[in-house]
């Protein structure tokens, strides 16, 4: 969905202006995660999997074949973090947040009970994040949860379900903006920019795959 092959990767285009999510995410913070962090990971990638047996796989299967192995966890971090990134603003838009509505709203109200229940339990999982990593909302098995990974995991290396939206709890995709004010970042992205159409055509994809 997101990337093709390993020995091909290139940094994906943003699918917005760098400029378009401020003043709740700056240009400023946009350039420096973008064209340094993410930049990186790409770069960094292409050169660990260059002639080895894993520059064919597409970047999921990479992921999961390398999870949980100590000898290839630089290549682990970084398809991860290449693909968590992809992931991540695709889960932002300049005319997303507030409250969902359709058939995701409705999920999200009978899963959590109530829409401020998931926001209560969203904040929480990425306020609790201890250091640096992700914060989730899944389904798995029909039922939508939310969790959260450390550094460079996610869904895909955890076995937490489908992933279908994620917020960056890393410092550098915040600090700048909010300093240390993580939950007011957390906040303002789930009022203001949270991408709720990515994650309900998120949604569909799971259920045509599971039907």
């Amino acid at each position: 969905m997101i990337q093709t092959k390993a020995k091909s990767f290139v940094l994906a285009n943003l699918p917005y202006e760098q400029n378009a999510l401020a003043p709740f995410v700056s240009a400023e913070t946009i350039n420096y995660h973008y064209n340094k962090h993410h930049r990186t990971y790409v770069d960094k990638l292409n050169e660990l999997v260059s002639g080895t047996e894993f520059e064919e796989l597409e970047l999921e299967e990479l992921i999961v074949k390398t999870a949980g192995h100590a000898d290839k966890a630089g290549i682990f971090n970084n398809a991860a973090q290449v693909w968590n990134h992809n992931f991540y603003w695709n889960s932002l838009s300049p005319k997303g947040g507030g409250k969902p509505t359709g058939e995701l709203g409705r999920k999200i109200e009978a899963d959590f009970g109530s829409y401020k229940n998931f926001l209560k339990q969203f904040v929480e999982a990425g306020m609790t994040d201890f250091g640096s990593g992700w914060a989730w909302l899944v389904e798995d098995q029909g039922v939508l949860k939310i969790t959260k990974t450390s550094n460079a995991e996610n869904p895909l290396s955890q076995g937490q379900g489908k992933a279908l939206l994620t917020l960056d709890v890393w410092e550098h995709a915040y600090y700048l903006d909010y300093q240390n004010r993580r939950g007011d970042y957390l906040k303002t992205i789930l009022d203001k920019l949270v991408n709720w159409n990515f994650a309900e055509m998120n949604m569909n994809i799971c259920k045509s795959i599971d039907a």
